[in-house]
């Protein structure tokens, strides 16, 4: 193996076990804190079909528009800020920015707009910032939180209007970015469609695959073993299982495979089918909760939801870096019992999730 391979950089992987019908169960905190996703897998052993009910909540996702050539400042314009942005369950994020070369930008349910920038452009722009956690010896990235929200950036207010004259004036910053929202009443549709129809831009639907699984070697799991002491296979061999079935990877380790010696963990059984179901798209944390509550009541299934690879943040306003990976996900395991495992995992340039 080439000594580069080898050279696995540091990751994080946090685990969590309680039950759906636990009052402090903490899992809807969770799926609301992750902000940008892009991709869901859905895996249901002994499946041949997928559900209708989970049909049903699938085809209900929002959709989600890419805007083309946006001036940044255009999402602090009053109108949008007073009747979108301020009212929650609206997300922003440029578009094909990478987050260790590039400016990146994305505005989060919670109303805070964050501009993980480059030296030159944090310099020109004037805005209070500070230094990127994930900066070398010396600072070249700095990350700027704006709190839409708070009174000191209310339309007319000094704050507000340096912060408008320094996107607007003395840097009109411009990338194409993806919008969603989450069940808008009408004056927000009208201030989000005015807004579109100033720019070129395109309306898509999540894109949804799903194939069924024949005679598949699966990890033996027991809701109260999530560490893998003694009934189950250990977290981390579980996940690269996961990953594995879904890049359709063979998991025998046949004698005449030369693509892959890849072998599924132990303890295991054999699985007759299973249906694997794949979401693409800008997922808004409130789709994937619904979601979740769909798939809490049936037989053991697994969720896997990835964040983007260079959105500026993973968890909150936790700031996301890339290194090597950018890699930013949380997976679901929900068994018949209302229990559930809950495992979150992040690159080296992460924050511990919550």
């Amino acid at each position: 193996m080439s000594p580069e391979l080898e050279k696995c950089p540091r990751s994080l992987l946090v685990c969590e076990k309680s039950n759906f019908l636990n009052e402090k169960s903490r899992h809807d905190f969770h799926v609301s804190k992750h902000n940008f996703n892009y991709k869901i897998s859905v895996l249901m052993p002994e499946c041949g079909m997928l559900p209708a009910n989970i049909s049903t909540v699938i085809n209900s996702f929002s959709h989600y528009y890419l805007v083309r050539a946006l001036p940044v400042h255009e999402l602090l314009e009053e109108t949008f800020l007073e009747s979108l942005v301020k009212k929650g369950h609206f997300y922003a994020l440029s578009y094909n920015t990478k987050i260790d070369e590039d400016n990146s930008i994305a505005l989060l349910s919670s109303g805070q707009l964050i501009l993980s920038l480059d030296k030159d452009t944090y310099e020109q722009l004037g805005l209070e910032g500070r230094p990127s956690l994930y900066n070398h010896r010396k600072a070249m990235r700095f990350v700027v939180t704006l709190d839409l929200t708070d009174k000191s950036l209310s339309p007319g207010t000094k704050r507000y209007q340096r912060v408008l004259s320094s996107l607007k004036d003395r840097l009109p910053l411009r990338y194409d970015f993806f919008f969603t929202k989450y069940n808008t009443g009408a004056d927000e549709d009208k201030t989000l469609n005015k807004l579109l129809s100033q720019y070129a831009y395109e309306e898509h639907k999540p894109a949804v695959s799903h194939q069924t699984l024949k005679e598949i070697p699966c990890p033996t799991l027991y809701p109260s073993d999530i560490q893998g002491k003694t009934l189950s296979c250990d977290p981390h061999h579980f996940l690269e299982w996961l990953g594995a079935v879904n890049l359709d990877i063979n998991c025998e380790n046949a004698a005449d495979s030369f693509l892959s010696t890849y072998v599924c963990p132990e303890p295991q059984s054999s699985v007759s089918q299973a249906l694997l179901c794949t979401v693409t798209g800008f997922i808004s944390p409130e789709n994937v909760f619904a979601l979740l509550k769909e798939l809490r009541f049936t037989p053991w299934v697994s969720l896997t939801v990835h964040g983007f690879m260079d959105s500026p943040v993973s968890w909150g306003a936790t700031e996301h870096g890339f290194l090597k990976g950018g890699e930013n996900f949380y997976n679901f395991v929900c068994f018949k019992n209302q229990d559930y495992w809950l495992h979150m995992a992040t690159g080296a340039q992460d924050g511990c999730p919550p």
